[in-house]
C-alpha cells in the first residue's frame, strides 16, 4: 500500500528533474554562497546550553496551514535574536508551503547555522542548499538507500556541507556512515505521520556516541527537552510548537528563558 512518503518522494522526483533542466549545476556553482564556509551546526549544538533547532515551516502534510502568511525574514530573524542554536527552513512547497528562496532571503539575517529541510533524493539538491547559503542537509533514511545516503553525505561533505541523517527505527540506524555528522530520531513516522517521543528514548542508547543527537518532532513542553538532553540529546527540532503562534520568535524566546531557570 502506497504511504504518504511514498507520494511525496514521486512527486519530488518529478520537481528535481523539473529544476535540473531549469536551473543547471554550473549556474549553482556560480552563487557567492560557494565561496563561503559553512556554520558547523555540530558545534553550535555542542556548545549550547539549550540545543534549539527553531523549524521555519508554513504548513505540514497532517496538520494543513500552520501559519500560512509567515513571513521567512522576520520569523527566522527572531529566532536567531531569540537565541536558536540553529535554524531548520522547509524548501518542499506543495507539503510544507516552503520555497528555495526562502533561504536565500532569510541567510543574511540569521547568525546561527541553518538545515536545508527537505526530501533530499539527488545531488543537484546538495549544490542546490549550497547555493542558497545553507550550512546543513538533511538525509531521511526512510526515503533513501544505504548507499544512497552514502554517497549524498560524501557529496555534502565535499561541498562544505554537515549532515544530519533522519532515523525512526532500529533498522534504519544501518544507513549511518562517515559522511554522518549528527544523528536524528524523528519522532514522527512518515509513513503514518503518527508522532511519538517515546521513540527518541528508545533508540538514544544504540547511536554510536560519535554523532551528536537531535530528536525531532512532536517535542512541546520544557519537561521534555530537558528528559531528553538528560538521556544524551544535544539537539532538539522544534517547529509547530513555535510556528502555531502569532508571534513564533517571541514564544521561542519565551521557551529558552524557562528552559534556562
Amino acid at each position: 500500500m502506497s504511504t504518504i512518503l511514498d507520494k511525496i518522494l514521486d512527486d519530488k522526483r518529478l520537481e528535481v528533474a523539473a529544476r535540473r533542466l531549469s536551473v543547471s549545476i554550473s549556474e549553482l556553482e556560480k552563487s557567492t554562497s560557494f565561496t563561503e564556509k559553512c556554520i558547523s551546526l555540530k558545534q553550535s549544538l555542542l556548545n549550547s546550553d539549550t540545543g534549539i533547532i527553531s523549524e521555519f515551516k508554513r504548513k505540514s502534510p497532517s496538520k494543513g496551514w500552520i501559519h500560512e502568511n509567515a513571513d521567512v525574514v522576520e520569523v527566522t530573524s527572531g529566532y536567531s535574536k531569540a537565541g536558536a542554536s540553529g535554524i531548520s527552513i522547509l524548501t518542499d512547497f506543495p507539503y510544507f508551503g516552503g520555497i528555495t528562496q526562502d533561504i536565500i532571503r532569510a541567510r543574511p539575517h540569521i547568525a546561527c547555522p541553518v538545515l536545508r529541510k527537505d526530501f533530499v533524493i539527488d545531488e543537484y539538491q546538495l549544490y542546490e542548499a549550497k547555493a542558497m547559503g545553507a550550512d546543513v542537509i538533511l538525509l531521511i533514511a526512510a526515503a533513501l538507500t544505504v548507499k544512497d545516503t552514502l554517497e549524498l553525505g560524501k557529496k555534502a561533505h565535499e561541498l562544505g556541507l554537515e549532515v544530519l541523517l533522519e532515523v525512526h527505527n532500529r533498522e534504519e540506524l544501518g544507513h549511518s556512515n562517515e559522511y554522518v555528522d549528527m544523528m536524528g530520531v524523528n519522532n514522527r513516522n512518515l509513513k503514518t505521520f503518527i508522532v511519538d517521543t517515546t521513540i527518541s528514548f528508545e533508540l538514544c542508547g544504540m547511536i554510536p556516541k560519535d554523532f551528536v543527537k537531535v530528536s525531532e518532532s512532536g517535542i512541546s513542553t520544557i519537561e521534555t527537552v530537558k528528559e531528553l538532553r538528560s538521556a544524551g540529546y544535544r539537539g532538539f527540532l522544534m517547529g509547530e510548537n513555535f510556528m502555531k503562534e502569532a508571534d513564533p520568535a517571541n514564544t521561542l524566546s519565551g521557551f529558552i528563558e524557562k528552559l534556562m531557570d
